[in-house]
C-alpha cells in the first residue's frame, strides 16, 4: 500500500476536525436550566406600533406587516428605533438575530435611556451585543447608569451558549422599584438591586440600534469595524414593552397614566416580580459560573476602591 494511501484516512479526519472547529468558532454549547418563560406571559407588539425611526431611516426596513425590523450598518450610517412612549418601570424584550460573519467593532443594542431629556444627568439600562473577530463569540454586555454616572461604568460581560446569528433569541430587561434583571432567552444572568448606590429612577425610552463601536467594542478597540464585510444587518421581532407608560400633567407632575398590559401580571408592582424565584436564582448562578467573563466588581486594576455595591 502506498504511503499516501496509509495517511489519507487520518488526513481527512484531521481536515474535518479543523473545519468543524473553525466553522463553529468558540461558541459554548450548553443546555441552560429550565426557567419560567417571562416572554410568554406578556403580549407582543408589532415594531411599527411601538417604535418610530430614531436615525438611519434608509437603513431600516419593516416586513411581515410591521412585526419584523431589520437594522443595517454600513460605511455611510448605522440605524436605530426609539419607542413611541416613555416608561417608568416595566418588562422590555426583543427577539434579535445578529449579523453573521466577522463583525468586529459592531454593536447591536437594546436599551433604555433618557439622555434626550436629561443630557447632563441621564439614566441608562443597557444590553449591548459586541461583535467578534476571527469567528469568536459575540459578547453579551450589560451596564447601568444613573444620574449621569457615565464615568463609572458598571459593566458585566457574558458569553452566549448558542450561535446568535442563525435564529432569533430573546434579550430582556425587567426594571421596577425592587431591582433590574437582565435575561437571555429568559435565563436571568444579572440582578442589580435597588439598594445599590446607583439606580435609574427617571422615565426612559426604549431603543434598538446597530452602530460602529470601533473605539472600544472588540478587545478594547483592537479590532475596528471592517467595512469590507458590510452590510451588517440585525433583525428585531417579538417586541414587548409592558409596564407604566409615563406622561406629564401641566409639564411638571409625572403620572403613570396606564399600564399597557391587559393581563393580571404586573412587572411594575406585582409581587412575583419583586424577587427572583428559586428556579431563577439557580439559573442565574449557572449563567454566572459558566458564562461570565468580566465584572466591574472584580476589576481591581480599574478601581482602586471598588464601587460601594460591590462590597
Amino acid at each position: 500500500m502506498a504511503f499516501w494511501q496509509t495517511q489519507l484516512p487520518f488526513s481527512v479526519f484531521l481536515f474535518f476536525c479543523i473545519t468543524v472547529l473553525v466553522s463553529s468558532g468558540s461558541i459554548r454549547h450548553y443546555t441552560p436550566p429550565s426557567v419560567t418563560h417571562l416572554t410568554d406571559l406578556f403580549p407582543k407588539i408589532p415594531v411599527s406600533d411601538g417604535y418610530s425611526n430614531f436615525y438611519g431611516d434608509s437603513h431600516i426596513k419593516l416586513t411581515s406587516n410591521g412585526s419584523i425590523a431589520t437594522l443595517t450598518l454600513d460605511k455611510s450610517s448605522g440605524s436605530g428605533l426609539a419607542s413611541k412612549n416613555k416608561y417608568q418601570y416595566g418588562f422590555f424584550s426583543a427577539a434579535i438575530k445578529l449579523p453573521s460573519g466577522l463583525s468586529s467593532g459592531v454593536v447591536v443594542a437594546f436599551y433604555l435611556s433618557n439622555a434626550d431629556d436629561f443630557p447632563h444627568n441621564h439614566d441608562e439600562i443597557d444590553i449591548e451585543l459586541l461583535g467578534h473577530d476571527r469567528r469568536k463569540d459575540w459578547i453579551f454586555q450589560t451596564n447601568v447608569y444613573a444620574n449621569g454616572s457615565v464615568n463609572t461604568g458598571r459593566e458585566e460581560k457574558f458569553y452566549l451558549w448558542f450561535d446568535p446569528t442563525t435564529q432569533h433569541h430573546h434579550y430582556s430587561i425587567l426594571w421596577n422599584s425592587h431591582h433590574i434583571v437582565f435575561f437571555v432567552d429568559n435565563v436571568p444572568v444579572r440582578e442589580f438591586p435597588r439598594n445599590n448606590a446607583v439606580f435609574p429612577l427617571k422615565p426612559m425610552s426604549v431603543y434598538a440600534t446597530i452602530w460602529d463601536g470601533s473605539q472600544w467594542a472588540t478587545h478594547g478597540g483592537k479590532y475596528p469595524v471592517n467595512y469590507k464585510n458590510a452590510p451588517f444587518t440585525a433583525s428585531f421581532t417579538e417586541m414587548e414593552m409592558n409596564g407604566c407608560v409615563y406622561s406629564k400633567q401641566n409639564d411638571s407632575v409625572s403620572l403613570c397614566s396606564k399600564k399597557n398590559n391587559p393581563s393580571s401580571l404586573d412587572p411594575v408592582e406585582g409581587h412575583e416580580f419583586a424577587t427572583l424565584s428559586k428556579q431563577q436564582v439557580t439559573a442565574m448562578d449557572w449563567a454566572r459560573r459558566k458564562l461570565m467573563l468580566y465584572s466591574y466588581c472584580k476589576d481591581t486594576s480599574r478601581f482602586k476602591v471598588l464601587p460601594p455595591e460591590c462590597k
